[in-house]
């Protein structure tokens, strides 16, 4: 699996039509091969600053979906309302032992 995080800054008076053409992509996205979960964040300081992070089954569902037509159309309509261009981070989960999945580490697992 891999997560992708993407980090927009919009025009302070678009914030609203960001909103909707991101919930657009999230619908969009969920109908794709590998597409696993997505949350799209707001930030409580800047409210431009929006963050999407998604999760995806591996790197090929994730480029397949980033140039797809689909995607392609509803991005042409969000960067006009963009100050800067988007930034666009794909992680792995860190691995330990060679497994293939996330593990989170709990406080008291740590405290042992």
């Amino acid at each position: 699996m891999i997560r992708v995080v993407i980090e927009r800054h919009c025009r302070p008076d678009k914030v609203a039509e960001m909103e909707t053409l991101l919930i657009d992509f999230r619908i969009a996205a969920m109908r794709q091969p590998g597409y696993i979960s997505g949350e799209t964040l707001h930030s409580v300081d800047d409210p431009a600053l929006w963050l999407v992070v998604s999760t995806w089954a591996d790197i090929d569902a994730w480029k397949a979906w980033q140039t797809s037509a689909e995607r392609q159309e509803v991005q042409k309509k969000l960067e006009p309302l963009l100050i800067s261009p988007e930034k666009v981070s794909v992680f792995n989960f860190a691995r330990r032992g060679g497994a293939t999945s996330a593990h989170i580490i709990s406080k008291l697992e740590g405290a042992r």
